[in-house]
């Protein structure tokens, strides 16, 4: 798919991956907007907007309903990570809208014109984490799960209709998302974490190829498969690593 000449709104446009995204797809030839809480230096366009709140997706999705979009990227996002019973009931709120809800309603609003026009394209990014989903990550791999399994039903609701629909699965990513305990989990349990450059890149070429699933990483992408038809064969190899996990919040 060229993107030159094509309108993309890029949600999280201003974090350590979403920035990139922009640039490069600016870079492209493509007019982008971006959305997030603050502003988004690396859009042509930037939209402050609350991806937390009803009321503030609902504004949102006002403004896209009255504009051409070709491509939406849903990348905002936030992490918990630690055990459920600590995480408090705002935060597991919000993770759910941001990461889940959001996307849904955003989607909802630029389809109508997809449709009218025959074409367009949702990238929704996920997250490894989604499909293998990690213990003490728990609302935030369900609720990526949730958004893979939107793509999915979308994807096949949108057959024929011209309205492409790409979901991409990274890995762990050094950026500011990453809390201490997230790196101190990282380096005892030698995770890989890729840098947002890559991300980035993958992204965009992902975009352009028009590819449908795309998971960032070897051997996640093993797992990934793996997880999909024996859950049980990867509990047992992850659990050493939950332990090791646990012993960050002195959890048994």
């Amino acid at each position: 798919m060229q993107l030159d000449g094509t309108n993309i709104v890029v949600t999280g446009a201003a974090g350590g991956i979403g920035s990139l995204v922009c640039n490069r797809l600016r870079a492209a030839g493509a007019h982008v907007t971006g959305i997030d809480r603050v502003p988004c230096p690396a859009a042509d366009v930037a939209i402050e907007g609350d991806l937390g709140s009803f009321e503030g997706i609902s504004k949102l999705c006002a403004m896209l309903e009255n504009s051409r979009v070709d491509i939406l990227v849903n990348l905002a996002g936030i992490q918990y990570f630690g055990p459920l019973r600590d995480q408090s009931l705002e935060n597991l709120w919000a993770g759910y809208v941001i990461n889940l809800v959001a996307p849904a309603m955003l989607t909802r609003s630029v389809l109508p014109g997809m449709r009218q026009r025959r074409a367009g394209r949702i990238v929704n990014i996920g997250s490894v984490f989604g499909a293998i989903p990690f213990a003490h990550f728990v609302s935030y791999s369900s609720a990526k799960a949730g958004l893979k399994g939107f793509s999915q039903a979308l994807r096949r609701e949108l057959s024929g209709s011209g309205v492409a629909v790409t979901h991409i699965a990274p890995r762990a990513v050094r950026t500011a998302l990453n809390s201490e305990q997230v790196l101190a989990l990282a380096d005892i349990t030698k995770m890989n974490m890729d840098p947002p450059e890559l991300v980035a890149d993958r992204i965009v070429s992902a975009m352009i190829k028009g590819e449908r699933d795309v998971v960032i990483g070897f051997p996640e992408s093993i797992f990934v498969r793996i997880n999909a038809v024996a859950p049980g064969l990867v509990d047992r190899a992850l659990a050493a690593n939950d332990r090791k996990a646990a012993t960050l919040f002195h959890a048994n």
